[in-house]
């Protein structure tokens, strides 16, 4: 008779994280350090609005310092049907596009692409109809990876329920649970748990669709504070504007250098 196998090791993962390179209110090491030192987290995904910098300047700092936990880098992208997350990429990507347009340039990156807030009418967010299109034309490569199903946000928490059962008793997508954080102490309160504990088992687990997402205890309003609070709406309504303008900038600048 031989010994059962152990059982394996669930790991922990945040995959919706902002710096102050976007709309979140800490730079990078701060946001890493307080990582490192408050939470249980095994992998962190850095998702700044519409910019892969704020996630290459965590890179380097991760890479730099001697942490435990993983560190994907990625974006979270303004598509015209709403947000939509960029796992494993390091590469800029354009804003503004149509939904399945987008996931299949995350795809043609490397990358995963995960549904953010599913379906919530209180900032921008993929709806059931654009979900629903994407996932009838039955091609991987525009097929969503992921869908993010626990976020302590007021915007993740509402249509929460709903998103829940559609995906399970329809669309059959990864869970995810992320924090959505803009503040540190909001990291970790919402994660997706998966077998392993490295940013490749759990890439591997999103794929076989083995995830689960969790929700824990979200952060108080309160413990934040409402001048906190304030100063991040004002940063978070200028970010995407912003991000997407630099981007268009970009582009026509480099039009017009290919003409001359």
């Amino acid at each position: 008779m031989t010994d059962a196998a152990p059982a394996p090791r669930f790991g922990a993962a945040d995959l919706h994280l902002h710096t102050s390179h976007g709309d979140g209110m800490v730079d990078a090491p701060t946001l890493l350090d307080h990582i490192e030192s408050r939470t249980d987290l095994d992998v962190i995904a850095i998702t700044d609005h519409d910019d892969i910098r704020g996630a290459l300047i965590a890179r380097e700092h991760h890479a730099a310092g001697n942490y435990r936990f993983e560190l994907i880098t990625g974006l979270e992208l303004t598509t015209r049907s709403g947000h939509l997350l960029a796992l494993f990429v390091d590469v800029p990507l354009a804003p503004l596009r149509p939904l399945a347009e987008t996931i299949a340039a995350i795809h043609r990156a490397g990358g995963l692409a995960v549904i953010p807030h599913p379906m919530s009418y209180l900032t921008r967010s993929i709806g059931q109809r654009a979900l629903e299109s994407a996932l009838e034309l039955h091609d991987p490569e525009v097929t969503p990876d992921a869908i993010e199903l626990a976020n302590p946000s007021p915007a993740g928490r509402v249509t929460a329920q709903k998103a829940m059962r559609l995906n399970r008793e329809q669309y059959h997508l990864a869970e995810t649970g992320s924090s959505d954080t803009h503040f540190p102490e909001e990291a970790g309160t919402a994660r997706t748990l998966f077998p392993g504990h490295t940013s490749e088992a759990l890439r591997d687990a999103i794929r076989a669709r083995t995830t689960r997402a969790l929700m824990l205890q979200p952060v108080s309003l309160r413990s934040i504070g409402f001048r906190r609070l304030a100063a991040q709406q004002v940063r978070g309504l200028a970010t995407t504007p912003r991000e997407v303008a630099r981007y268009q900038w970009r582009r026509l600048r480099g039009r017009n250098e290919a003409v001359r």
